[in-house]
């Protein structure tokens, strides 16, 4: 990569979802946050207090600006800041160095996230915050801590389900397309940048994946598919 193309990375990736649509997802992110509030303001407080974990903030921005992610999907909401929270407490309570504690935290939590599936990156502040809150977790128990953030993910994502699913032009949780029966040939038309565009246009949706991304996957599936067809001619 030449110095020019390196600086040009640099550069924000435009967003071409519509300002209604950017509008929506502030406004749904906010109102869950206020919601997830007060909800736990009202709850029994049974001896300890029931606070938002920050991180759920992070989240909400996942939820509600990309819905559609991967990364936003209930397993990865729930199961990522559980796994997350475990493996910030474990290290919380046998590391004593709070700044060893930290780095291992959040490494065992993005690596127990990708080994079970439910990769989602707030989470990884959500460990953070088990080691860094490490003196008030003995006042309270772990179990508790555990809960309070089980709590969290748990309202977090009956939160997103309801709003996610009355905003126009969204589906939460994001639909499994299963294979159908191969079409009919058709003739071979090679799709350009420009198409990609148009057709991440037409979605209005925050996509974690930019134009070039896309170019690229469709351009190393279609060598896989070349050498494939020239391979089972021979």
């Amino acid at each position: 990569m030449d110095i020019k193309s390196f600086l040009i990375s640099f550069k924000p990736h435009v967003s071409r979802t519509s300002f209604a649509e950017k509008l929506r997802s502030g406004i749904a992110g906010g109102v869950a946050i206020l919601l997830l509030t007060l909800a736990l303001h009202f709850l029994v407080q049974a001896g300890f207090p029931l606070f938002i974990v920050v991180s759920m903030a992070a989240s909400a921005t996942l939820l509600y600006a990309t819905p559609h992610s991967p990364l936003a999907q209930p397993w990865n909401l729930v199961g990522g800041h559980l796994v997350s929270a475990l493996a910030g407490l474990a290290c919380a309570l046998l590391i004593p160095e709070p700044t060893l504690a930290a780095g291992v935290a959040v490494g065992t939590s993005i690596l127990l996230m990708e080994l079970l599936s439910c990769l989602h990156p707030p989470s990884a502040a959500t460990a953070l915050m088990m080691v860094l809150a490490n003196s008030q977790l003995h006042e309270i128990s772990w179990q508790w801590a555990l809960g309070i953030v089980a709590l969290n993910a748990g309202l977090s994502l009956l939160l997103a389900l309801v709003i996610n699913n009355v905003l126009p032009g969204r589906r939460y949780p994001m639909h499994i397309v299963h294979p159908q029966a191969q079409p009919k040939p058709a003739p071979f038309i090679a799709l350009e940048q420009i198409d990609f565009a148009w057709a991440l246009k037409q979605m209005d949706s925050e996509l974690d994946v930019s134009e070039e991304d896309l170019v690229e996957i469709y351009r190393l599936a279609l060598q896989q598919a070349r050498t494939r067809a020239a391979t089972s001619a021979t």
